[in-house]
């Protein structure tokens, strides 16, 4: 089944709008993808990015950017600008001019004066605990609030004064007229407007009373004529009064509200409250640290947005919930970096090697694929030299019978190069391997003589002609598969002590010349991509600094091909 098929075949949203426009029911789609700007996206966010964007494109129709900015204590210009960096990274565009829900505030007052002069709404002074009291529970009905029934005349004269500003924050709230004892709790007199002496980024100090993420979300939709309003199944709860609030205001359309399952991934938090913890305790280096999944951390890391869009692509679109197994994602990355990433040859652990029979000074340049399989990425120089660095890990000195790479006595081939054999093992004082004399085969370049079997092949650079560089060896984040499964127990004790490992590698001289972003498959070793913020070439008289995506080990396709 091709990634097209998988899709479709996937995505019931996508199957239900093909079965309107058949049936006559729907003509242009518009979807609109609405983030509140008060943290950076992360994985989560790429499902849904993925699809509001792809079934608008899908149907010919277009898909919104709307920043839903009702929060402005909590709300950046920071956040807004590396959302638009993220949704362009991964290959969309929206339609027209960013939006904002803070566009919209005027008519929004104008529709909450509307819902009091229809008896729908009222002012209500009750305080946040005294709230939560009257509300009552899941089991048992809410109380009405002893200012339910004031006046139209007072409900108006009490919210022009909230908007003048004359209560202090947290004084007064305006609350719609629903139904307290409503089994649905989000009926039980919601607020509309909260008092925010507070600076926004958009509007400035021109408010001081800021409508509710539930009042501005239907009303912005119906005011962009947004046809599907999709959501995650958290929303499901809140679509009677989505729905409640279009029916009972005059509002120029009706979008329909559907939801889909949310993306939650194993061994990873997507709360924003939590991500905005790891970054203020400095558990990790910002919002964009390759060990975070937000959007701008996995960029960084090396995710390719290709790599992301197949992977929503295999998730799906369903309203089943569950948990995906964060090797999918690390597999739909290795399914894009094979065909696209360049080859070559990093050892992260040096030990020395000198080639015996091998002339002092003797230089020459041998040529290696950039890629095995694509000819138009061209070929790279290898130097070979008396003394090379090849991996510690590749040395043992008394080695398990199916050890086959380098041991004493034994052979093996160095990668697009010759056969050696290691001939003497030279220890410093402390017994400490500082040191391989080892004599090279010259009749084994390209070949593999008759009656010659070397099964080890292994990595290495010249120790006079390779360049430094420093190596960021990413892991997960948490080592246990839900860090904040158990309410009891703080999340940060399941943190992995080795999600960060940094070393000083030796890189082939190719690499001197990488670009920030620029992505790698270390031979045996894994996926490297140039840090787009600390990498420079060294020609621009930088410092070379890789971080590994992700290792060569796909567990994830062994396990599907077990089960297939």
């Amino acid at each position: 089944m091709s990634q097209a098929e998988i899709s479709a075949a996937t995505n019931f949203i996508r199957n239900m709008i093909q079965q309107q426009r058949e049936a006559g029911q729907q003509q242009k789609v518009v979807t609109r993808f609405p983030p509140e700007p008060n943290g950076y996206l992360h994985v989560g966010h790429a499902k849904s990015i993925c699809l509001n964007f792809g079934i608008a494109a899908e149907f010919g129709g277009d898909c919104h950017l709307r920043f839903d900015d009702t929060n402005p204590e909590k709300e950046s210009q920071e956040f807004i600008d590396a959302i638009k960096e993220d949704i362009n990274w991964l290959g969309f565009e929206w339609a027209g001019g960013v939006r904002f829900a803070s566009n919209y505030f005027d008519q929004l007052y104008d529709w909450a004066l509307h819902l009091i002069k229809e008896g729908k709404a009222y002012v209500c002074e009750l305080d946040a605990e005294q709230m939560r009291e009257y509300r009552g529970t899941l089991t048992e009905p809410g109380k009405n609030s002893p200012f339910r029934n004031r006046s139209v005349e007072e409900n108006l004269a009490e919210f022009e004064k909230m908007r003048a500003g004359d209560y202090p924050n947290g004084a007064k709230v305006l609350r719609a007229k629903i139904d307290m004892a409503a089994p649905n709790i989000n009926l039980r007199d919601p607020i509309l407007y909260r008092i925010r002496h507070a600076h926004h980024h958009q509007t400035g100090d021109r408010w001081c009373i800021y409508p509710s993420y539930d009042f501005t979300h239907g009303q912005s939709d119906a005011i962009e004529g947004i046809t599907h309003s999709l959501c995650t199944l958290e929303f499901e709860d809140h679509r009677p009064l989505y729905e409640w609030f279009l029916n009972n205001l005059p509002v120029p359309c009706k979008p329909v509200q559907t939801e889909f399952a949310r993306l939650n991934l194993n061994y990873t938090v997507t709360s924003k409250r939590k991500l905005k913890l790891l970054v203020d305790e400095s558990i990790v280096e910002g919002w964009d640290d390759p060990r975070m999944p937000t959007l701008s951390g996995m960029r960084r890391r090396g995710f390719t947005p290709k790599s992301i869009r197949d992977f929503c692509d295999l998730v799906g679109v369903n309203r089943a919930g569950g948990v995906v197994d964060i090797n999918m994602l690390y597999f739909a990355l290795r399914n894009d970096l094979e065909h696209s990433a360049r080859r070559a040859m990093v050892v992260l652990n040096p030990l020395k090697v000198v080639i015996t029979n091998w002339d002092e000074g003797r230089e020459e340049t041998l040529t290696a694929p950039s890629h095995p399989a694509r000819e138009d990425l061209g070929e790279r120089q290898l130097p070979f030299t008396k003394e090379l660095y090849i991996d510690r890990d590749d040395f043992m000195e008394d080695p398990p019978k199916k050890f086959f790479r380098l041991a004493p006595g034994k052979e093996v081939r160095l990668r697009n190069a010759w056969v050696i054999r290691c001939d003497e093992v030279i220890k410093d004082e402390q017994g400490e391997i500082i040191e391989l004399r080892c004599s090279h085969d010259p009749d084994t370049l390209g070949k593999n003589p008759e009656g010659r079997k070397v099964k080890g092949v292994i990595q290495w650079v010249s120790a006079t002609k390779g360049v430094p560089a420093e190596v960021r060896l990413y892991d997960n984040l948490f080592q246990v598969e839900s860090p904040d499964a158990d309410k009891d127990k703080d999340f940060l004790e399941h943190l992995n002590p080795e999600s960060l490992e940094v070393v000083q590698a030796v890189c082939e001289p190719s690499l001197a010349q990488a670009r920030p972003e620029d992505h790698f498959q270390f031979e045996r070793v894994g996926y490297f991509c140039a840090d787009r913020r600390d990498h420079q070439p060294l020609d621009a008289g930088g410092k070379l600094v890789f971080n590994r995506t992700v290792s060569l080990k796909d567990s994830w396709a062994k396990m599907q091909k077990k089960q297939g």
